[in-house]
């Protein structure tokens, strides 16, 4: 069985409100577009069986309104704190401890480290993923351990922007 990995950055967030960076919200924009992103990924045929998410307010937020467009319990959205600022080494390790009863899991972090991440994992070339972006990467493993780099194939990478409306 394969194993595949949906890294999802957080939606656009609102600069304007005078909050620490962990506790900024998403802005309009960003509320619009995570929904759009859970729609099209779906019309691609993602499904999903964990979510893992950074608790800062805008990446939760983001995993939380794609959550409800699959239809995903959001209560069973797992957080970890790691993901917050968290470089490639932190998020392998984060996702070579999934179980391996799990085969596919959606990823939600922030910028540099999940670009940077997917870039390793893949060994894409993708200078940014822009917010709400959505890269999907497979791997011919049965056991999240084996992740290593270059080992995936990136199989989508999208964004809002990229997306018909």
């Amino acid at each position: 069985m394969t194993k595949s990995l949906l890294v999802v950055r957080h939606a656009k967030s609102d600069w304007k409100v005078d909050v620490s960076d962990f506790d900024r919200p998403l802005n309009h924009r960003g509320f619009e577009d995570a929904p759009k992103m859970a729609k099209n990924i779906l019309k691609k045929g993602v499904i999903i069986n964990q979510i893992i998410s950074s608790p800062a307010i805008r990446a939760f937020s983001t995993a939380k309104l794609i959550a409800e467009n699959w239809d995903f319990d959001v209560k069973k959205i797992v957080l970890n704190q790691e993901i917050y600022e968290a470089s490639v080494q932190t998020l392998l390790k984060i996702v070579n401890e999934i179980d391996s009863k799990i085969n596919s899991v959606a990823l939600f972090g922030h910028n540099s480290g999940i670009t940077d991440f997917v870039n390793y994992l893949s060994n894409a070339e993708i200078a940014n993923i822009p917010t709400c972006g959505a890269v999907l990467i497979s791997f011919p493993f049965d056991d999240w351990k084996m992740i290593s780099k270059n080992t995936g194939e990136l199989l989508f990478f999208d964004y809002p922007k990229n997306i018909e409306d």
